[in-house]
């Protein structure tokens, strides 16, 4: 008899979870009913009252689930690391980046930036730019988006997009140039967990085992992930 799990995930793993739930479905006879959305859209509608049965988030969203009782604090896994990085549409020259004058150069000569209002990578941005000395300049020529923001490179509104590397692969018709120096950045970690409204403990624990386990990291690496 097949079950169903249902799975709520950050958009950060939308790439590695489409791959893997067909596997996990052929080896465990478990179907994955997977729904993605930004961290913050998920805990609103999870504290509104939507229910399912396991969730990845940022290590700190899901802390507060724990916090608040929502999650089973025995079944968190960290599961990948994920950097912020640029991308340009494909066949776009690729700007020099490796080093933060030449990140600044970079989004300074940039017709628009587009990053992203809700996600994380959004809000260490608005924080990068700031740092940088040129939130002014960026924000005045930004497309400030929600969803993936390389899709604003596809339809021209902007030349360069920010966001989580694995968010960015997501999109065809671009080119990820790199990651923001790993200097001027702390890794996002995405965490998972069972939530403990939940009924299908035993097949929900066994799926956080699978996402934590060694045979997943080749999936993470690819989808732009570090396990």
């Amino acid at each position: 008899m097949e079950h169903v799990i249902r799975l709520r995930s950050t958009l950060a793993l939308k790439g590695a979870m489409q791959r893997l739930a067909g596997q996990y479905q052929a080896m465990a006879a478990t179907r994955i009913d997977a729904d993605f959305a930004p961290t913050l859209g998920l805990l609103e509608r999870l504290r509104q009252g939507e229910t399912a049965d396991v969730v990845i988030l940022t290590k700190e969203g899901l802390n507060e689930l724990v916090a608040e009782g929502a999650v089973a604090a025995e079944s968190k896994v960290d599961l990948a690391r994920s950097y912020v990085g640029l991308a340009v549409k494909a066949g776009d020259r690729h700007p020099e980046i490796a080093t933060e004058p030449a990140l600044r150069q970079a989004l300074l000569a940039a017709r628009s930036v587009a990053y992203s209002k809700i996600g994380a990578s959004g809000i260490f941005f608005a924080e990068l730019i700031k740092r940088l000395g040129i939130a002014s300049e960026i924000n005045a020529k930004a497309t400030i988006t929600s969803g993936f923001t390389a899709d604003r490179l596809i339809s021209g509104e902007a030349d360069l997009a920010v966001q989580q590397i694995s968010e960015l692969k997501l999109v065809a018709g671009i080119e990820v140039v790199g990651p923001i120096p790993h200097q001027l950045q702390t890794p996002a970690v995405f965490s998972a967990g069972r939530l403990a409204a939940s009924k299908r403990v035993e097949q929900s624990n066994r799926l956080l085992t699978y996402l934590a386990s060694p045979e997943v990291a080749p999936v993470l690496r690819e989808s732009g992930l570090e396990p």
